[in-house]
């Protein structure tokens, strides 16, 4: 796991303290080990080439795993992020064709799995990447991501420069990027609490897609889509209990191969174990394969919001080296400040990822396997269950005369004063708006809402705040309701939440995490099974539990679904209220000030304290005004 950062100079040099800079600014993603290369090429035309990259080192963790790394035969250079988790299955096949190896790292075998089938390499790897390869021959840089976006990759077209990091803040400290506030970026947050990739809160700084890979040559870029979630509906009798008990073992095979890739390691790997079904499953998976794993629980001391028994439980069930990091809710509180400063884009969420990665690292731990993606794989929102039904009602509605719709949202205007009767306003008001019910639910602040605080903005930013949902809807109309669900989740929560969150907010405390339910090859599989059979019972998730052959206690399976919460609501009227009061109440000429209405981010902060709206609202506000503080 580490972070990169890549800089071409066409007519230009690149500058030594600026790469170092760069490279120094991605430390905390890599403590143990530092390396920057600036090579030219001349022809076919001048073009210097400047590589960095911060290793955390998990696999060979001798200094032959070193970057930036070249390849004596081929000339290439590669910086690399991530983890290949099939990395000794591809050097074997690569050994066949008499590839000769130096040391045992997963980044010599993408360096030599590109040397010899180039683009091709992408089929092959299973794992969490961005990586960067210097193509000598062909005088070209080659940036890919991983298939569902586990790593970030960011890249930015300057006049003389092209820049790519693991992080927005590197391109930022470069200078050479001109760091305006990014109208479409500040839409996709208001909305939905993060910017939807490609965009992002900087101008001209953009998101390499999942599942796409860039070439940069001769100052010219050339996106390509080298993955995509496919859907073939499987070719069974839905109604036959053979086929179902089949669709059961294969999920549960290919569950435990990515179980067992996910635990290649040269140094010890914990689990993340909340007691939920998606945790405790990685548990019973691992145990399955032979490995009797550490575990971690995160427990406040406040009974309140303290799951320990439930974990407890499993940890005994199961029989794992246990470890409770017991914190108090003023600890959490504490820690608020380092979260914050954590985040490379503001995010309404992912302090809580901050606070376990903070207790995992004290404890020792580099690498944390995590429970993440299980819901949306596996049908666990409630939106799996409401989306379906009211994207059905959504359609009808559309067609419905004009001035029956206007007059039906009037009279709901009236009764707007909570988050959902505002949601259900905007989907009656402006169903194209919305695009679909699954984004509703995770909604911020409603489009009527958005305009009030951003003011008019622009059509070409309004249409490119739009543009990723709509590519993400026209991808899963082929697919059924409910996996139509599951495929806006991934990509859109997800990806652009749940992922970037565990990124950054583990890197800050040098910690890897490992998603074993973001694997292309469970997603695929997943896909292709008919959306009705992943709710057809009174059980949660009862393609996972089948999966594990009933091995989880009942009683975990059938209680409530919660996930670990932080009591915001309450800090927000008294630990927090006067440090967010006084920063949502500042105005002044900064980037936060020019670009948002005072009077309506006012208008949210009074709505929370009389109870009119959540807490996610006016904190949402008062990050991106810190984040705007730090960086513009």
């Amino acid at each position: 796991m580490c972070g990169i950062v890549g800089i071409l100079a066409r007519g230009a040099r690149v500058s030594p303290e600026v790469l170092e800079k760069a490279t120094r600014s991605l430390a905390h993603r890599g403590p143990d080990d530092s390396g920057t290369i600036i090579f030219r090429q001349e022809l076919p035309e001048p073009v210097e080439v400047g590589l960095g990259n911060r290793r955390l080192a998990i696999l060979d963790l001798s200094p032959l795993g070193h970057q930036p790394m070249q390849d004596p035969v081929t000339g290439n250079w590669i910086v690399f992020n991530g983890e290949i988790y099939n990395f000794r299955q591809i050097r074997a096949e690569l050994e066949r064709e008499d590839v000769s190896f130096a040391g045992n790292s997963d980044t010599e075998v993408l360096l030599k799995a590109y040397g010899r089938w180039g683009e091709r390499c992408l089929d092959r790897v299973r794992g969490m990447f961005a990586f960067a390869v210097w193509n000598a021959r062909e005088q070209q840089m080659f940036l890919a991501r991983d298939a569902l976006g586990i790593k970030p990759l960011y890249y930015c077209v300057a006049e003389k420069h092209f820049l790519f990091a693991s992080e927005l803040r590197t391109l930022l400290g470069t200078g050479l990027v001109s760091g305006g506030l990014d109208t479409a970026g500040l839409l996709n947050y208001l909305a939905f609490g993060s910017p939807c990739d490609p965009n992002t809160l900087i101008q001209g700084i953009r998101a390499l897609l999942p599942g796409h890979c860039l070439t940069w040559r001769n100052g010219q870029v050339e996106l390509k889509k080298y993955w995509e979630l496919a859907s073939q509906s499987l070719q069974t009798d839905s109604g036959s209990e053979q086929s179902g008990e089949l669709v059961v073992k294969n999920i549960r095979n290919v569950l435990l191969e990515s179980i067992r890739l996910h635990t290649v390691s040269d140094v010890p790997i914990g689990v993340f174990l909340s007691g939920g079904i998606d945790s405790s499953s990685i548990v019973a998976l691992l145990t399955e394969a032979g490995v009797r794993p550490q575990t971690f629980s995160l427990v406040f001391r406040e009974v309140t919001y303290s799951e320990s028994e439930h974990s407890r439980e499993i940890a005994r069930h199961y029989g794992t080296e246990h470890h409770e990091i017991c914190v108090s809710q003023q600890d959490a509180l504490d820690a608020l400040p380092g979260a914050l400063r954590a985040m490379d884009q503001p995010t309404v969420d992912g302090v809580n990822t901050y606070i376990i990665s903070q207790a995992a690292h004290a404890a020792g731990l580099k690498v944390a396997l995590s429970g993440l993606g299980g819901d949306e794989m596996f049908a666990g929102y409630s939106t799996f269950r409401m989306a379906p039904r009211v994207e059905w009602a959504a359609e009808l509605w559309c067609h419905t005369p004009a001035g029956l719709r206007y007059g039906f949202a009037r009279i709901l205007d009236s009764f707007s004063n909570s988050d959902q009767n505002r949601k259900l306003h905007a989907l009656v008001s402006e169903p194209k708006k919305i695009i679909h019910p699954c984004f509703l639910s995770r909604m911020l602040f409603t489009p009527d809402q958005v305009s009030r605080l951003v003011g008019a903005a622009d059509g070409d930013a309004e249409d490119r705040a739009y543009v990723p949902f709509r590519a993400m809807l026209e991808d899963a109309r082929r697919l059924d309701p409910l996996n139509r669900v599951s495929y806006l989740e991934m990509r859109g929560y997800m990806l652009n939440t749940l992922l970037r969150d565990a990124d950054v907010m583990s890197m800050a405390h040098s910690l890897e995490i490992r998603v074993p339910f973001v694997d292309r090859r469970l997603a695929s599989y997943l896909q292709s099974v008919p959306g009705a059979w992943k709710m057809h019972s009174g059980v949660p998730k009862p393609l996972l539990v089948g999966a594990l052959e009933r091995k989880l206690p009942d009683a975990l399976v059938r209680r409530p679904k919660r996930g670990f919460t932080l009591p915001f609501e309450h800090w927000l009227r008294d630990e927090m209220r006067a440090m967010v009061e006084t920063a949502l109440a500042k105005q002044s000429e900064d980037a936060f000030s020019s670009y948002l209405n005072f009077s309506a981010v006012r208008g949210v902060w009074e709505d929370f304290l009389v109870g009119r709206t959540s807490w996610a609202r006016p904190w949402s506000l008062y990050v991106l005004r810190k984040w705007c503080d730090a960086h513009l």
